[in-house]
């Protein structure tokens, strides 16, 4: 089970590409995010159920991130943020970052299944052996 499994929806459109921009606007809100996609990217369909994009946040900051995504932007912030951004900067990240970015992979936890089995299997085992 992933560590983001139970995460609240609070965004959901068909492609890809918006729910980026609101993921990355939640992020630089200092609430972490993720792209769920179940969008079949084999026919490049972009309407109804095959095209459900999410983005999904942690449920105790599901009603902040809802509240900043209703804010609207004016135009003189969206100018100014335009403005401000240097066209000759590097880029934010490397190739192999940028392929991570839709993963949602900082919230999981990729590591190695616990060697531990539940407590369950660990009295069946236990009983197995007995006999």
């Amino acid at each position: 089970m992933s560590s983001h499994e139970d995460w609240a929806s609070v965004f959901r459109t068909s492609t890809d590409y918006e729910a980026d921009l609101v993921r990355d606007r939640l992020d630089d809100s200092g609430i972490p995010a993720v792209v769920l996609t179940q969008r079949d990217h084999a026919f490049n369909l972009t309407v109804g159920d095959l095209a459900s994009v999410h983005v999904m946040v942690p449920p105790e900051q599901a009603d902040k991130a809802v509240s900043l995504l209703e804010e609207q932007l004016t135009d003189e912030e969206l100018e100014a943020a335009a403005l401000g951004a240097d066209p000759d900067a590097p880029p934010a990240n490397t190739p192999d970052q940028d392929s991570k970015l839709d993963s949602g992979h900082e919230h999981m936890d990729l590591g190695p299944p616990e060697d531990d089995p539940p407590e369950d299997d660990a009295e069946d085992a236990a009983d197995d052996a007995s006999a």
